[in-house]
């Protein structure tokens, strides 16, 4: 049985990832320390368990338990056990945006004085060297609950089976905040905006008009073109590298047309992949 071990940025989700994982048949249990992983992996190696696999959670929230997280890992490597990491993550600001929501306590607040920007800067450092060695990246910033759970299942119950690579596009507005976690991002701003017309402004990139407007000036079908040529030319480069997931942003100024409307292309085009827009909702 494989075991995934789920890690990442305080507030990224990982809850709502063990509660999806359950949902789909992994056998799962949050706030592990990494002292406990080995003894639970040989657990899981005698059991009978009828499951699709194994999932457990270790973070910060195990104090100065977490700092063995690395030391395990590579014990459990040593060992010969097969294990994947997940890292999730999301942007900085949106973390503090969601624990100034839930008024939720950041396992790391104490030590920063009470300044949870802080805390989050302070925690990514710490993070920074699992984060490069996680197996599987998702950023869950612009996700809700049913769609991080659609991602988790495509990567582990069949949508990347035999190495297969899961591609995530998305569109954003750049008003709204950059990007951080986004491994192919094209910015779209220098193509007419449909914005500054009166009776398009008010439709999105998913609407026909839109795409009939912006896509009848040369300039963007040659960019779209070029775009599309780049990214068909780089996709079996990545899968050959072993890359399981790789995330494509398309950014416009609002994130609502032309970002959108080149999202809408490209995850047609590629037939397998999942999107999702950011900030098409934004007024």
């Amino acid at each position: 049985m494989e075991l995934l071990i789920i890690t990442g940025m305080s507030g990224a989700g990982k809850s709502k990832a063990i509660g999806a994982l359950e949902d789909i048949g992994f056998y799962c249990i949050d706030n592990m320390p990494p002292q406990l992983i080995g003894a639970f992996t040989d657990i899981i190696d005698n059991s009978n368990l009828a499951r699709k696999g194994a999932a457990i959670v270790t973070d910060l929230r195990g104090g100065d338990l977490f700092e063995n997280l690395v030391p395990e890992l590579q014990e459990l490597k040593k060992r010969g056990k097969d294990f994947k990491l997940l890292f999730l993550d999301a942007d900085d600001n949106v973390l503090v945006r969601r624990y100034r929501e839930t008024r939720r306590k950041h396992p790391l607040i104490d030590k920063t004085g009470g300044n949870i920007e802080e805390a989050v800067k302070t925690e990514r450092e710490l993070l920074s060297p699992i984060s490069r060695t996680a197996d599987y990246h998702i950023n869950t910033s612009i996700l809700r609950s049913g769609q991080l759970k659609e991602r988790l299942s495509m990567i582990f119950t069949g949508g990347n089976a035999g190495g297969s690579m899961t591609v995530l596009i998305n569109s954003f507005g750049f008003k709204y905040g950059d990007p951080t976690s986004f491994d192919l991002v094209f910015d779209v701003r220098c193509l007419p905006n449909p914005f500054y017309e009166e009776h398009l402004k008010d439709k999105t990139g998913k609407d026909q008009e839109i795409e009939d407007y912006v896509m009848d000036f040369q300039e963007s079908k040659d960019l779209y073109e070029k775009i599309k040529q780049l990214i068909d030319f780089s996709l079996p480069l990545y899968q050959k590298e072993g890359k399981a997931l790789l995330s494509i942003g398309f950014g416009c100024t609002g994130g609502k047309h032309r970002s959108v409307l080149f999202a809408e292309l490209m995850h047609k085009h590629l037939k397998t992949s999942t999107i999702a827009h950011r900030d098409i909702d934004k007024k």
